[in-house]
C-alpha cells in the first residue's frame, strides 16, 4: 500500500492532474521572486514554484518596463490604487496581500532601496460653516520619502499644494532616486538639487 501511494505521487503531474494556470495573456519574468501573470483585466502573483500568492486583483499599479506594462513587487511591496471617496489613493500590499501601508497617498512610485516616494494628502481645518455645522477644509500634498513601515522620512516639498478632494489625474512626483540615499529634486524653475536622505 505504501508504495502504490508513492507511485501515485510520481505520475499525478504525467496524469494530468496537477494544477495549471491556463488562459493567461501576460507572463513577465519573475522580480523579487514572484510574478505576475495576467487573465482579462486582472493580474495575481505567483511564485518560482507556481503557487499563488496574490489571488486576481483590478487594481494593481503597472510599471512600464522596455516591453510592456505589468505589476512588480519592488522590496517586498506592489502598489494598489484604492478608490476613496471619489479619488485614487495608494497602498502598499506584501506578498500576503495584506495592505501594510494604509491608503493616504495620491501619487505613489515602488519601492527603491527601502524607501518610496510618494505624494501624501494632508486634510486641514480652515474655519467651520455655522449654517451647515460643517467644517470648512483644504486638502494639500507634500512629495514625501517614506520607509517600507510608511514612516516619513523627509519632507521633499516644503510648501503644501492644494489639491481638490474629488482630482481626476493625480499630479506628477517630480523627484526620484539616483543613488540609495540620494533624491534629484526637480524646482518649480526646472532647475534640479540634489537631497542626502538618512
Amino acid at each position: 500500500m505504501k508504495y502504490l501511494i508513492i507511485i501515485i505521487i510520481i505520475l499525478i503531474p504525467f496524469l494530468g492532474i496537477s494544477k495549471t494556470l491556463e488562459n493567461l495573456e501576460y507572463i513577465p519574468l519573475f522580480n523579487n521572486d514572484v510574478a505576475a501573470i495576467k487573465k482579462g483585466n486582472e493580474w495575481r502573483f505567483i511564485d518560482q514554484d507556481g503557487k499563488i500568492i496574490v489571488d486576481f486583483r483590478k487594481h494593481l499599479v503597472s510599471n512600464q518596463t522596455e516591453k510592456a506594462s505589468y505589476p512588480i513587487f519592488s522590496n517586498e511591496r506592489d502598489l494598489i490604487a484604492h478608490q476613496k471617496d471619489g479619488a485614487l489613493n495608494y497602498v502598499y500590499i506584501d506578498k500576503t496581500g495584506k495592505a501594510v501601508i494604509k491608503p493616504q497617498f495620491l501619487n505613489a512610485v515602488n519601492f527603491e532601496y527601502g524607501k518610496a516616494l510618494l505624494l501624501k494628502v494632508e486634510k486641514e481645518t480652515i474655519g467651520s460653516n455655522d449654517i451647515f455645522n460643517k467644517d470648512v477644509v483644504s486638502y494639500h500634498y507634500f512629495e514625501v520619502v517614506i520607509d517600507k513601515v510608511g514612516k516619513t522620512l523627509d519632507h521633499l516639498t516644503q510648501l503644501a499644494i492644494h489639491v481638490s478632494p474629488k482630482y481626476k489625474n493625480p499630479p506628477a512626483i517630480s523627484s526620484r532616486f539616483i543613488s540609495r540615499n540620494l533624491v534629484a529634486l526637480k524646482g518649480s524653475d526646472n532647475k534640479c538639487s540634489v537631497k542626502k536622505i538618512d
